[in-house]
């Protein structure tokens, strides 16, 4: 087995897990200390062994598709239609196409940018904390919202929502920087949901229960 296929086969995890790998080494080592049948030995090898596993960070090749709207996330998508986008933007209130992704906490929580394009805006909000799955979630539970504008001007709104067990969203794009399409910008801690709204207009070409893989699935295609 090549390295390549090994990286495919267990992907690195993100930078993120680090403080997490750190405790459950020191779970290790102190139970190890009392004995090296402890019971803190086996949960810091249990805790490592799933930290490894949540914060695994694939490679992901995005598609060669003018106009490719990606999904933002891996998941299931759990809603499809037209809403209006998070007021926080100011933007106009008219709706716009909508997909909502939750993520278990066994999906790859590294969020992607769905477009190539540059960040205009960045607002988090505080909120609640109830399942992601459930469609209310958007609307009151803590969240993370950037605003995207193309090169070819299309406005496009991704929102990082946590969950009933994620109590941490992540963000490390800034206003005025350029994402490629299907670039990592954030990442949700166990458990979450993934918002997009699209320009009015836009055809969406997924449906309710689809699972997504993040930087590469075509959501939608903008109009060229």
């Amino acid at each position: 087995m090549d390295l390549a296929t090994l990286r495919a086969s267990l992907p690195p995890p993100h930078p993120a897990a680090r403080p997490f790998l750190i405790g459950a080494v020191v779970l290790i080592v102190l139970g190890w200390l009392i004995g090296p049948l402890h019971a803190l030995v086996w949960l810091g090898l249990a805790f490592g062994a799933f930290t490894l596993f949540f914060f695994r960070d694939p490679e992901r090749v995005p598609p060669d598709l003018p106009g490719a709207v990606v999904a933002p996330a891996d998941g299931r998508v759990v809603a499809v239609g037209a809403r209006v986008p998070p007021p926080e933007l100011g933007l106009s209130p008219e709706p716009r196409p909508y997909v909502g992704i939750f993520l278990s906490v066994l999906d790859v929580h590294i969020n992607r940018a769905p477009v190539g394009g540059q960040v205009r805006r960045v607002v988090y909000r505080p909120g609640t904390f109830i399942d992601a799955s459930f469609d209310k979630a958007s609307e009151n539970n803590e969240r993370n919202t950037l605003l995207i504008v193309t090169e070819g001007g299309d406005e496009v709104v991704v929102v990082q929502i946590a969950g009933f067990i994620a109590r941490r969203i992540v963000c490390w794009a800034r206003e005025g920087t350029w994402l490629r399409l299907g670039e990592r910008f954030g990442l949700i801690r166990f458990g979450s949901r993934t918002d997009l709204y699209l320009p009015p207009g836009t055809g969406i070409r997924v449906r309710e229960g689809q699972r997504m893989v993040g930087g590469e699935t075509v959501i939608a295609e903008l109009a060229r």
